[in-house]
């Protein structure tokens, strides 16, 4: 393996773990859960994946070994990671978790909540 791989990987590593770094300054200083829950679905799952594709070019340009286990590993986290965030998100919304007070705006205030969760909060 080059030098210059092995240069390209531990910056790729290091940028994985400086967003992983973010994210816990993120959910330690945002204001409410909605602002946390971005900080934690965005860059969070940029790290890990910055993480794993540095870990699949390492055993690929090394061993010459292509790992199918990394790649279902980075298309798993890419496409379950912001659906989670986004629907804990619309549980916390619908559940009545107040936003932050310096909030300026909320999209789904002005349409009305829907009927499902009307008879959800009657029962």
């Amino acid at each position: 393996m080059t030098e210059t791989v092995n240069i390209f990987i531990g910056v790729l590593v290091l940028l994985g773990a400086l967003l992983s770094l973010i994210t816990t300054f993120g959910l330690l200083r945002l204001p409410d859960v909605y602002c946390r829950s971005h900080a934690a679905s965005k860059s969070a799952t940029l790290g890990v994946l910055l993480v794993l594709v540095a870990a699949l070019l390492y055993f690929w340009f090394e061993d010459n070994y292509f790992s199918a286990r990394l790649v279902l590993g980075i298309v798993f986290v890419f496409v379950t990671s912001p659906v989670a965030g986004h629907l804990l998100i619309r549980a916390a919304y619908y559940t009545d978790v107040p936003l932050w007070k310096g909030s300026v705006q909320d999209d789904l205030k002005k349409k009305g909540q829907s009927n499902i969760v009307q008879q959800m909060k009657n029962s």
